[in-house]
């Protein structure tokens, strides 16, 4: 998969002729708002020709199976299909290649022209002697190595858009946290409607994980948060109906996201963690945390200093950093999840939690400011998919911030308003895919499912193997 930035004059006939793809296949995978219409400066992603296909609507594993002369079943294993008959327009398949040993050729050599290793063609062939190869031999040519990461998404969807993008995204997705349980001053819980959603999860094979919050849309919840850090049996009230919630609807894990909690609350706050992870390890399940992007132990603020890191790498199974909202809704417009400032944040990090316990949190939506920004204004929140038909419908230029790696533009709307759009693109979020290699972290953490985004799933699965694991 290669990342192309459109550059004044070009085309889909033009990239289509200089890449030997099919206009149809850039134009699907990108899922272009209007087919003849290309932005200076926006990224589009280009599949490689023979190897991936784009899948086109009202295409099956049949016919893409015979265009390129190969098994249904080698097409499904190649791509993990645990439902060969699922497919969705966008998705892209790796293709199954065999190569015919020619006379001369070394297996390093052919491991260089499929940008594959010696050791990946010998496993995918069961040979003893990789040196030992032969004209006229047949190799299958497995997909290039991927790094095995886990992947959670939180989500708010509960109906049937929930199911069904869950069922879109069954590869992508190790654990998914519908979002939230939120607990009460007593230590009783506000449930949510999450039955289809944990139903879809487990069919998908994906890990349903229980997540707790104290706050809300209309309370900041610190004083939630005291009135049960603060109180024993308040406490063994909510663990016991943690407990019984996770029994009844299937969870396996929980993810507690205590937010603006009191900084004189931080050891009860670092108790309350422990006594949670012994009962709920006792009883087979996992435990992990919500945690704001600090950059160092002595960040001030609500938000940051009961947070206490390195309790929660020693006590936890592992931590959802939330390196985003640096472009906040009601504050002046800047990228979202900027690159400079998440590097801060897992430089700190990564010296007091263990790596493989550290998910880095990734955004999935995109903001429209008003220009002059006013103190208190609140940005328009809507998807990447949305910012670029915004960007089309206004025939803008995209541009990209190299210190956040973000892109962005502006326009002036109907009213003769000028407003800035920050948002990601296939740029953007290999970045941060490079992040997650570079500091050999445990994975990726989603907030929140609901706003398209097809180039990041596309790129995800391009550059990592998705850890699954079967369901007890």
């Amino acid at each position: 998969m290669q990342i192309h930035v459109v550059q004044r004059g070009e085309n889909l006939w033009l990239l289509s002729q200089r890449f030997g793809v099919d206009v149809n296949q850039i134009a699907v995978l990108n899922q272009l708002p209007e087919f003849n219409l290309l932005l200076v400066g926006q990224a589009l992603l280009i599949p490689e020709p023979e190897r991936e296909y784009v899948v086109q609507p009202g295409d099956n594993l049949f016919v893409i199976a015979q265009r390129y002369a190969v098994s249904v079943q080698e097409l499904a294993e190649a791509n993990q299909l645990t439902s060969p008959a699922l497919l969705y327009p966008g998705q892209v398949l790796t293709i199954p290649i065999s190569h015919f040993v020619r006379p001369g050729e070394t297996i390093w050599q052919i491991a260089q022209k499929y940008r594959t290793t010696v050791q990946a063609i010998a496993i995918a062939n069961q040979m003893l002697d990789p040196a030992l190869i032969y004209p006229g031999n047949v190799l299958k040519i497995p997909d290039k190595p991927k790094p095995a990461i886990e992947v959670n998404a939180f989500t708010s969807q509960f109906g049937q858009a929930g199911v069904e993008e869950l069922r879109y995204l069954n590869r992508s997705l190790t654990y998914i946290s519908p979002f939230a349980y939120r607990i009460q001053s007593d230590g009783s819980l506000v449930s949510i409607p999450d039955t289809a959603v944990i139903e879809a999860a487990v069919s998908n094979q994906m890990v349903p994980v229980m997540t707790i919050a104290n706050f809300s849309a209309e309370e900041v919840g610190s004083d939630v948060a005291h009135d049960v850090l603060s109180s024993p049996q308040r406490q063994d009230r909510l663990l016991t109906n943690i407990v019984n919630t996770m029994r009844t609807k299937g969870y396996r894990g929980l993810n507690i996201d205590f937010e603006n909690v009191y900084p004189n609350d931080r050891q009860l706050y670092n108790q309350f963690l422990r006594r949670t992870a012994d009962r709920l390890h006792a009883e087979g399940f996992f435990v992990s945390s919500a945690l704001p992007p600090k950059a160092s132990g002595e960040q001030k603020g609500l938000l940051y200093e009961a947070q206490d890191y390195p309790v929660h790498g020693e006590i936890l199974d592992f931590v959802v950093l939330m390196t985003y909202e640096w472009g906040y809704r009601l504050g002046p417009p800047q990228a979202i999840s900027p690159i400079d400032q998440i590097r801060a944040v897992l430089d700190y990090a990564t010296t007091v939690i263990p790596k493989d316990k550290i998910l880095m949190g990734f955004e999935l939506y995109a903001r429209d400011w008003l220009l002059p920004h006013v103190r208190g204004q609140e940005a328009r929140t809507f998807s990447m998919q949305e910012a670029i038909r915004l960007a089309v419908q206004h025939r803008v230029e995209i541009q990209y911030d190299q210190s956040s790696q973000s892109p962005f533009y502006r326009y002036t709307d109907e009213q003769g308003r000028s407003h800035e759009v920050w948002f990601e693109d296939a740029r953007s979020a290999l970045a941060k895919f490079n992040l997650v290699q570079e500091y050999d972290l445990r994975g990726i953490s989603y907030w929140e499912l609901g706003f398209p985004f097809p180039q990041n799933w596309v790129l995800l699965n391009d550059h990592f193997r998705i850890r699954k694991y079967r369901q007890a």
